[in-house]
């Protein structure tokens, strides 16, 4: 059975908006760091990935927020690679609070990239043995997001993608694609929503020196909620698509 690993985290000023609640943005960056902490512990950190000539990219999440977490308090991340095939693997993360209530859960995909191709390898073996993953046939499918179609109301925004974008891979990291993409929504709509479930596929990598498109379509009722659909285009090429579930901000 694969190991889970957890780590506690208090969460600072800065990782929260001007509602007092932690953003989506540093809900996954704790997420991150806490794979690369179990990394690190079992002896497969950063530094044994890079020597095979590959680096983890994430390809997707699928994200389910209860409740988002207020700034200052005290959460424990658990995260375990939980299964893996040739190209795929397949990890979990929760974030849960002093009380024992989980405030999220986070499905993931995670390929390993070639250096010198920037292709998509085969997982070495080394370095998914300490995890004590279960070799699957085939990695459970995530919600595939929906698409923005041609007839909707959308509203967008150019960035250039910043030198302090980049991570250690050499792309974007994941983390400010949420940026983006909630950026495009109005203030008022930030406010007064937070995000309930979240999907979202990375395509295609984006760069340094990038000027990308977030797009984003006019809020929809589903399921109770509102729902937004999101892409990220580079050009004529879509880097990533979302969709993301919001409830009324509670207090």
């Amino acid at each position: 059975m694969a190991d889970t690993f957890g780590e506690q985290h208090r969460i600072v000023y800065y990782e929260g908006d001007v509602t007092g609640h932690a953003s989506l943005t540093s809900l996954i960056n704790m997420m991150i760091l806490a794979s690369e902490d179990q990394s690190a512990h079992i002896g497969v950190g950063e530094d044994v990935v890079t020597s095979y000539g590959v680096g983890w990219v994430v390809t997707q999440y699928h994200i389910d927020i209860p409740r988002m977490p207020r700034v200052g308090e005290l959460m424990t991340i658990k995260t375990r690679g939980t299964s893996y095939n040739k190209y795929f693997a397949l990890r979990e993360f929760w974030l849960v609070d002093e009380a024992g209530n989980e405030c999220a859960h986070a499905t993931s995909i995670w390929v390993t990239m070639s250096y010198a191709t920037r292709k998509i390898v085969p997982i070495p073996a080394d370095i998914l043995a300490p995890y004590h993953s279960e070799l699957v046939r085939q990695i459970p499918r995530l919600p595939r997001p929906e698409k923005l179609t041609a007839d909707e109301s959308i509203e967008q925004k150019d960035y250039r993608v910043r030198y302090n974008d980049i991570d250690h891979n050499g792309h974007v990291n994941n983390a400010h694609y949420f940026d983006w993409m909630t950026d495009v929504l109005p203030a008022e709509f930030l406010k007064a929503h937070e995000p309930v479930t979240v999907n979202i596929r990375f395509e295609n990598e984006v760069q340094y020196g990038h000027v990308i498109t977030s797009r984003v379509g006019t809020p929809v009722n589903a399921d109770h909620h509102l729902k937004t659909v999101h892409d990220i285009q580079l050009g004529d090429q879509t880097s990533a698509i979302a969709d993301i579930e919001w409830r009324l901000t509670a207090n």
